[in-house]
This record gives C-alpha cells, structure tokens and sequence, in this order.
C-alpha cells in the first residue's frame, strides 16, 4: 500500500468500502492498538503468525464490516480516528504490514495488526480483548521490586526516541535541579513552567542568549527581581536590553539608577527613554538631545518638565516634537479651536486633552460619531458634556461613557447602554487602581454596571462584606471571577462556582485550587448524577484507594481522569486506564507513578508516548541521568 496515498483512496485498493470515519467515544482507541502491536503492555495469548481468513471472519460482523487504521494515515487532522469499513470479498483484505494496520470488530472483541519490525511485518491477532487486556493489567501490576530493579537497570539501552526524551525530561518532577541545569545545554521548553530558583539562575547565567531569555519570554515569568536585573545586565543586544528591562518593569521589578544610566548611554537611548521610572534627573538631557525621538519622548513626562523646558520643545524644529509637546501642554491648559484645527492627526487630542468650553461643546454634537467615540474615553471631559455624550444615539459610545471613572453610581445606573454578559471581560483599568480602598470597594460593589462589579471581583484580597454581596451577585461571571482573584473567597460559592467552571488558561484549576477550597465531606459526591462532583470525591481526605478504584472505571472520561492522576490508583489500574477511550485518562495514566516499570519503559521506548512516559516520577534519578546523556548526545548528533 503506497504511503503517500489519501486513506480514503487507499482502502479500497484493498478490497475494503469505506463506510465513514469514527471517533473512538467509547471505543478501544487506535493509539493503543498501535501499542499492542508493538509488544507494549500487550495481552497473553496473542497470535504471531500470518493473518488468514479465519480470523479476518472472527474480525468482521454479519454485513462484513469492521474498524480500522493504517499507519501514518491521519483522520480529520487526528489519527486517534477509526474507519469502518466492509469487507465483501471471501478471502484475505490486501492489508499488510507496509505501511502497517490496526483493525477492530465492532463488538471490540478482537483485534487484528500488522505493524513494520526489524525483522519483518509483527503480526499480531487478538480475541476476547477485554477480558484478555485485564488480564494483563493485574499480572502487570503483580511486578515485584526485584523486576523493577532489573528494568531499570537496562534503560535506557538502545535510546529509540531520545529527541522525544529531550523535549519531555524537563516536565519531570522527580527531576533533581541538578539534571535541569545540565539540560539546559540540551533542551530549553521546559522553562516556560519552571519556578526553581537555582535552575532560574542558571538559566539567566547561561552563556547562549536564547536561553537566558527564555524564562523571560513566557506567559507568566517566574523570575525575582534579582534574576531580571542579571538577565537584562547580561543581555549583549542593546535593544533587547531595552526590550527586557520593559517586560520586567511590566512585572514590578525596580529598576536601579545605575541600569537606566547605561541603557541610556546606549545606542538605544530613544526606546530607554521612554521606559517606567526613569528619573527626573535625566529628563532635561532628554529634552534637549539631539535626536527628535528622545524629545518626543521626554514630552510624555511634561509634569516633570521645568518651565524653561517645556517652552523650548513648544516651539522645537521637528514636527512631531512640537505636536507631542502641545498635546501635553493641553493636559492641562484648554486647548482652543485654532490649535486643534491645526493639528495633523486629532484623535489623541480628542481622547486626552483639555479643551476649551467652545470647542468641547462644538464637538459632542459633531456629527461624525468617530469624533464623540473619542471624546467618550476623554477624562478632562466637563460634567455637561460627559452627560450628553451619556444620551448619545451610539449604543458603543454610550456605553463607554457608562465606564468612566468620574460618574457616581445614580449617573452611571441612568446611562442607557447594552451589555452582552457573555462577552469577554477586561478588568477596567481605573477600578483595579483602587483595588487597595476598602471604602472605594465598597462603593463599586453595588455598581449597575457588571463589569464594575467584575474589576472589583478581581482584588486579591477585599472587606468581608464586599465578598459576602459578590459571591451572591446574579451576575455569575462576578462569582466567577472573585473565585478567580480573590483569597478570600467563600467556600460555599468556590463549591457552586466549581459546577459550571473548570478553570481558564489565564487561572488554571480554579476554583478548585482556591486555598478555600472544601477539602472535607466532598466523598457525598461520589455518586452525583454530575460527573464534576464526582471527581472532587478524591480529593476528600477521607477518600480511599477503593474508592479512587471505583472511580477509575466512572463512565464519564473527565471523572477517570482525576482517578488516573491520583496517586493511590492501583498499578493495574494505571495499566488499563492506558486503554482508555479519552486521550486524556490515557495521557494522565502514563504519568501516575503506580504504573509498573516494565510497561514504562515499553512507553519510554514508543514514539507516539515518549515525551509523556518521560515525565512520571517513578522513574528512578539515575535512570533520569541516562535518559538525559543519551537525549543529549542525539540532539548534538543532530546538530
């Protein structure tokens, strides 16, 4: 059978009809069929011969029909998919072992394979599965530490996917710091989720830039401020320092005095000039330096400008110096109608500026409503013009007039605006300011407006009465969003927030990893019609083994999932969850630490699991270190 053939075209060459593609829902899936094949965790019993019609009328039903998969053949962009197929011919289907197959009958009882080997085809054939794959699961959870030692001993022998170690090796927690650091010459993902102070501070040492970057360029850095001044310090490219020192001002890191003289000192001067907490000192150097762009720049902080200063860059040669000197000098002092007209650009003026009586009243009726959406966002707004733009015929405009920071409650309640609960939230800037004033929290609380409500919801920590009327609010997305945030959240609310959320990429298992999550008389859901309160069943501290045994064969996929992770699963049932019909249980099942080793290491040494067998803690530390060398030395055979 040709490679490079569509699936769809080639199963009929073989004698087969294609019926239609099937996701595995309930079924054996694929992914471990393939492993059978392979000899990992496979079943007694299996026959090792040619595959002769027998077996194929054992494989299909009364109408011919079976499942199945060809190797390197991917399904709707996933090739966890099965076929099903007819067969109406009374011999063999050309099925071979080039490029390889797995098929399935429909009742999941016999499994038929043909995969390539060093030696040949690897035929296998496969009755009574079910009963034959718990058979195997309990005889391989039966493993003693002698037999452990022994397959430990041999790993990592002749490395059969070491590039897939170097990428997964990282992600292990039993990994001691010391291996991290020396995979840092290797292999450098892992860092995106590394919070270990003394790998962090090899990163940020690391002679290559691309790795003492990395640990900056990530979602959430978990660097201190010590490790990004090195980082910055250390960074040869002068705009990239500039860059880092940005980012690390962005997460609260103080730069020194000493820092922002160098970076100004620096052919990038005009990017560090603009950088947060410059000091005033350098500020009238900026303002007369040679360069337009440092001057522009100098202008942003025009209230730590001596009088002198500001009226040098008023009139300055360079165009865009003088315009972002006006519109900061218009912060402050009414801009009239001549000085606006003149202007090349007005957008920043209409949403920033101080404008005279007249021309603010002239503009909140322009009939461009590009203009009044400007002017909606303005904070230097007078109170008249704030309340017509509140009657304005633009649902949009109004609404950003019902967000500003200068209404009281009554005003904003009688701003007519439609709001989509639904919507994606941003916490409004100007209430997460406050966030540090009980009485200001207090007073937003009851706000009409939900996303009012919702930037409160995210203070980390808020007045016992404020969260009491927040985890009561009908808006759910504020429930959702105290859970979130804020530590001090009630438990009952965590508990019902749980029922509808499972955490965000933003704030991962949340609520459920809330400090105040319940952690007692949850095993009252163990036999909740929802599997969601089902699976916190585990996490009572009165739950049992027998109970996380229960669980592991729950018919929902999400309540198998957290039996697969918790860390009392039986070794047998670490082994038949890898079956699993949910890739996740069987992705969750490879990392337990009761899977035995001998199936292990048969994960370690398949391409498709790897990366993920590489990560469980039961692997030995030793062990750890050879995996890593000969990872190592592939990566270098590569390079």
């Amino acid at each position: 059978m040709p490679h490079r053939e569509k699936l769809h075209e080639l199963l009929p060459c073989a004698g087969l009809t294609v019926l239609e593609d099937v996701r595995p829902g309930s079924l054996f899936p694929p992914e471990a069929g393939w492993r059978i094949a392979r000899g990992i965790a496979a079943p007694d019993g299996a026959v090792r011969e040619a595959l002769d019609a027998a077996w194929w009328r054992r494989l299909a039903d009364a109408d011919g029909e079976f499942l199945v998969a060809v190797l390197g053949h991917r399904i709707g962009g996933n090739d966890a998919w099965w076929t099903r197929v007819r067969y109406a011919g009374g011999g063999v289907p050309e099925l071979t072992g080039d490029p390889g197959f797995v098929a399935l009958s429909l009742d999941g009882q016999v499994l038929l394979a043909a995969v390539p080997g060093a030696d040949g085809p690897r035929v296998t054939a496969l009755d009574r599965l079910p009963e034959r794959l718990e058979d195997a699961a309990a005889a391989a959870g039966r493993e003693t530490e002698v037999e452990r030692a022994e397959v430990w001993a041999a790993v990592p022998g002749r490395p059969t996917w070491p590039l897939h170690w170097a990428e997964g090796i990282g992600s292990n927690p039993a990994a001691p710091d010391e291996l991290l650091i020396r995979l840092l010459d290797v292999e450098v993902g892992f860092l995106d989720g590394c919070d270990r102070a003394a790998v962090l501070d090899a990163a940020v040492a690391h002679p290559d830039p691309r790795v003492r970057s990395r640990p900056a360029d990530t979602f959430r850095p978990k660097l201190t401020s010590d490790q990004w001044l090195r980082m910055v310090r250390a960074e040869p490219s002068p705009s990239r320092r500039v860059f880092w020192a940005e980012r690390a001002r962005a997460w609260g890191v103080e730069l020194p005095g000493d820092l922002y003289d160098d970076l100004l000192a620096g052919p990038s001067r005009p990017q560090a000039a603009g950088l947060p907490g410059l000091p005033a000192h350098h500020l009238p150097s900026l303002a007369a330096d040679a360069d337009a762009r440092v001057r522009a720049t100098a202008c942003a902080r025009w209230e730590d400008l001596a009088a002198p200063l500001r009226a040098r860059l008023l009139t300055d040669t360079d165009d865009a110096v003088r315009t972002a000197a006006l519109l900061a000098h218009h912060s402050d002092v009414p801009m009239p109608r001549d000085v606006f007209a003149a202007l090349p650009a007005p957008r920043r003026a209409l949403e920033q500026c101080r404008l005279s009586p007249e021309l603010e009243a002239e503009l909140v009726r322009d009939g461009d409503a590009e203009v009044r959406r400007a002017l909606a966002a303005n904070p230097r707004l007078s109170a008249h013009s704030v309340a017509v733009l509140g009657e304005d015929p633009y649902d949009d405009i109004r609404s950003a007039v019902a967000l500003r920071a200068d209404l009281n409650e009554e005003q904003r309640a009688a701003v007519r605006h439609d709001f989509d609960p639904t919507s994606m939230s941003r916490t409004v800037p100007w209430v997460e300011g406050l966030h540090g004033d009980a009485d200001a929290m207090r007073r937003l609380a009851v706000s009409s407006h939900p996303l009012i409500r919702r930037s409160v919801a995210r203070a980390r920590h808020l007045p016992p009465d404020v969260v009491e009327r927040l985890a009561r609010d009908e808006d759910r997305t504020v429930r959702l969003f105290l859970a979130e945030s804020c530590d001090d959240a009630p438990a009952e609310m965590l508990l019902e927030v749980w029922r509808w959320w499972d955490g965000s990429f933003s704030h991962p298992d949340r609520p459920r990893s809330h400090p105040n999550f319940p952690r007692a008389g949850l095993l009252r859901y163990v036999d909740d019609p929802s599997g969601r309160m089902r699976r916190l069943a585990l996490d009572d501290t009165e739950s049992t083994p027998a109970d996380v045994a229960r669980l592991a064969r729950d018919p929902e996929a999400e309540v198998r999932r957290r039996a697969a992770e918790d860390p009392r699963l039986s070794p047998a049932d670490a082994v038949r969850l890898l079956d699993d019909p949910a890739d996740h249980v069987r992705w969750t099942a490879m990392r337990n630490p009761r899977l035995p080793a001998r199936v292990l290491t048969g994960l370690l040494h398949d391409r498709d699991t790897a990366c993920t067998a590489v990560t469980n803690p039961a692997i030995p530390v030793p062990v750890l270190h050879r995996i890593l060398a000969a990872a190592a030395a592939a990566v270098a055979a590569r390079s």
